[in-house]
């Protein structure tokens, strides 16, 4: 008798950055109002739209927000956790990390922890960088925050532990692709030139055929990285219910939020690394 596999961890996350994906780059972009209303536009009408969906269907998710974010929006953070959906780390400020002293980078951590914990009584396990990259101190400090989980990296389609430099730590990293990101395909802006929107249609197509692969593949897992004020639109949250709506007609999937998924596959990573 063949042994049924095991589903593939479908892990939804959704960086709610606001005003600050565009104040971060330019601070002077906080007195183009112009500019900073495309931020507004996610906690303000995306957020809504996505509690709905992952209501409508049953499915957890993980949200990283700025810990400014979760000061200036504190009914939208109530939002999010009276629907039972967890907060983790993304920056205080949003600002890129690379930009940073290590002092600036241990500051933003800090003042982040402490904004996420005052607002759900619960420090964050997890953290993401606010601009897809590490710094030399970075692990030090996610290991002095006790984050149980990173998801920064593109290295793989499969969880692993976090290397620092010639050590294997305890954190396990979930990595992503930015092919499974809408920012690529979705964020325009009249400020930087080149940039065009892909049509929804080809975009499913992408995020539909990569969990297909995905799911033939065991110890793997499909991960959608996402922004309310992108993902939010309309015609992006079709993108987003039909891949749902995909992922769930396959009977192979099972949705989890990062936290979790992460302490399911840290006994095993931990042996691994021990055992090496």
């Amino acid at each position: 008798m063949t042994t049924p596999a095991l589903p593939t961890p479908v892990l939804l996350t959704f960086d709610m950055d606001a005003e600050l994906l565009w104040t971060a780059r330019d601070p002077a972009g906080a007195d183009k109002p112009v500019w900073v209303s495309q931020g507004h536009y996610g906690p303000k009408v995306g957020l809504p739209r996505i509690l709905a969906l992952l209501r409508r269907y049953d499915i957890t998710a993980t949200f990283f927000v700025p810990g400014q974010v979760v000061e200036r929006y504190p009914a939208q953070i109530e939002a999010i956790l009276e629907a039972g959906l967890t907060i983790e780390h993304h920056s205080h400020t949003h600002a890129w990390s690379e930009s940073l002293s290590e002092e600036q980078e241990a500051e933003e951590f800090q003042l982040a922890a402490d904004a996420i914990t005052r607002a759900t009584g619960r420090a964050p396990r997890g953290w993401r960088s606010p601009a897809a990259e590490l710094t030399p101190h970075s692990v030090k400090l996610m290991e002095k925050h006790g984050m149980r989980f990173s998801s920064n990296l593109f290295d793989s389609d499969s969880a692993h532990l976090l290397q620092a430099h010639d050590r294997t730590t305890g954190i396990v990293e979930l990595p992503f692709a930015w092919a499974l990101v809408d920012t690529p395909v979705f964020m325009y802006t009249n400020r930087v030139a080149g940039r065009v929107m892909s049509a929804p249609s080809a975009v499913l197509e992408t995020w539909t055929r990569e969990f297909d692969g995905l799911v033939e593949e065991p110890g793997t897992h499909f991960m959608l990285a996402t922004h309310p004020q992108i993902i939010g639109r309309p015609s992006r949250m079709w993108v987003l219910e039909q891949t749902v709506r995909h992922v769930l007609a396959s009977g192979r999937a099972e949705f989890l939020s990062c936290a979790d998924y992460a302490e399911r596959v840290r006994p095993g990573l931990l042996a691994e690394r021990d055992a090496a």
